[in-house]
């Protein structure tokens, strides 16, 4: 993950949930990748640090646990960046220039200056990222699914051109999708930090219960007594996420005709957003910013170990150890 400020619930449901859960049948790495944060945000780094400890509190907050996995963080493995440079070598420009989020973000952030070589080939360094710890699976949503494509393209390509005594180095590591709900922010957009639309992992009940209040709902639903449609409404969308299956029946039931407003609605949606937030609050809470930073510190050992490893292999299938 990027850090980009403090994580909301559209990033605890995309993919943090589900990293919890792999955590126990799999040897996992997590990275806060610090350097992909300069692609779009190379004009002001002062943020970068404070998000960095942020993350690292949320993840542990919503149950990675540095016992059975490796939390760590991007800059400290400098074979990441070692790996980037002799990738990008052999990777085709029109690769990288044919990444579908690659205009998408040109278009999405216009106001930034994005004709860097370093915006470019973000995709590249991800493909690093991944590669460097020799994974069979990716966990990634669906959006993301073009950019392990990528990966595997560029460790076909790899192993391609060198091998180590006749084998390929580099897996090409497969998709381990991760469900992914339709999670809509305040606005009915999709939940982002870019649209200020959030719910934070770390928004206080009251601030839950304020958020939700503002909250769109079914635009054919003007006045208290005309009925509604979950389906078209982004609280609606809230429920089938969070809520259990009685009171989204519930909420069927009274949208439909018209027996409760959207004020308790929103109200129920709130009940059942605090009950997901307060436990991932309460582990939050038992570790200080100094404790996250020592936890990432160690975890960046252990991966710069493993990267190591990698490495070794790579520069001997490219004949360039030096004895």
């Amino acid at each position: 993950m990027r850090p980009t400020g403090k994580l909301h619930l559209g990033n605890y449901m995309g993919a943090l949930a589900n990293w919890v859960k792999l955590q126990d049948d799999y040897e996992c790495y997590f990275v806060i990748v610090d350097w992909h944060a300069l692609t779009t945000d190379y004009a002001d780094t002062s943020q970068i640090v404070g998000n960095i400890k942020e993350v690292a509190l949320d993840w542990l907050g919503a149950g990675l646990d540095p016992d059975r996995c490796v939390m760590f963080l991007q800059s400290k493995v400098n074979d990441h960046a070692r790996l980037h440079l002799l990738l990008s070598m052999i990777t085709p420009l029109g690769w990288l220039e044919r990444v579908p989020t690659y205009k998408e973000q040109m278009e999405n952030l216009a106001h930034k200056d994005l004709t860097t070589y370093g915006f470019l080939g973000y995709p590249l360094l991800q493909a690093a990222d991944i590669l460097l710890y020799q994974p069979r699976f990716v966990p990634v949503g669906q959006d993301q699914v073009a950019h392990v494509e990528l990966t595997r393209e560029i460790a076909r390509r790899f192993n391609h051109f060198y091998k180590l005594d006749g084998r390929e180095v580099l897996p090409e590591p497969q998709v381990l999708l991760t469900p992914s709900p339709k999670l809509p922010g305040t606005d009915g957009r999709k939940m982002s930090k870019s649209y200020g639309n959030t719910i934070q992992l770390t928004d206080s009940e009251a601030e839950v219960r304020q958020k939700l209040k503002t909250m769109v709902t079914d635009p054919a639903r003007i006045r208290r007594s005309d009925p509604g449609d979950p389906d078209l409404c982004p609280v609606g969308d809230l429920h089938k996420v969070f809520s259990t299956p009685e009171k989204l029946a519930e909420v069927y039931e009274g949208c439909r005709s018209a027996g409760i407003g959207c004020i308790q609605c929103k109200g129920w949606a709130a009940d059942a957003l605090v009950q997901i937030l307060a436990p991932i609050q309460e582990r939050r809470a038992k570790y200080t910013k100094a404790q996250a930073v020592e936890i990432i510190e160690a975890g960046s050992i252990r991966a710069q170990h493993r990267a190591a490893q990698t490495m070794r292999e790579i520069d001997a299938a490219m004949q360039m150890l030096i004895d």
